[in-house]
């Protein structure tokens, strides 16, 4: 299922939602860089983790702070650079689109290298370390 925001500008940039966030924005500016109470997310870090490159443009284009970390020490960066393929993207491939394999693979890299790209070009934190890779344990 995924997490659940309590911040409206989280869970829109979370499902993808530029409508609402930009309505959202447009009212309140302090919610740009707003944080979850629980995880520490913020609305670019929500985007990251779900991967949604329009609402990661559209937060940095107009100045969200891609250097703040959530609860466990991460920034955006940190999620961008985890999104792989799963156990059950390779399932799929290899048992119904066998024929489709080569495109599936170019268009999902091309999105994760568009979400680096953008995330990279703002002022992240290259050296930030999460609360795992400090304390060698996981959280």
């Amino acid at each position: 299922m995924g997490l659940v925001y309590s911040q409206p500008a989280c869970r829109w940039a979370s499902s993808g939602d530029l409508q609402r966030l930009y309505s959202a924005l447009r009212d309140d500016s302090a919610q740009l860089n707003v944080q979850e109470p629980i995880s520490g997310d913020t609305p670019l870090i929500a985007a990251c983790r779900r991967g949604n490159l329009r609402v990661v443009e559209y937060l940095l284009d107009n100045g969200a702070d891609a250097q703040l970390t959530n609860q466990k020490q991460r920034t955006c960066l940190h999620y961008v650079s985890k999104r792989t393929f799963s156990l059950i993207d390779y399932l799929l491939i290899a048992i119904l689109m066998p024929i489709l394999l080569l495109g599936y693979f170019l268009l999902k890299q091309r999105k994760s290298v568009s979400l680096m790209e953008a995330v990279l070009s703002s002022d992240v934190n290259i050296d930030a370390v999460d609360y795992v890779s400090e304390h060698g344990k996981t959280c």
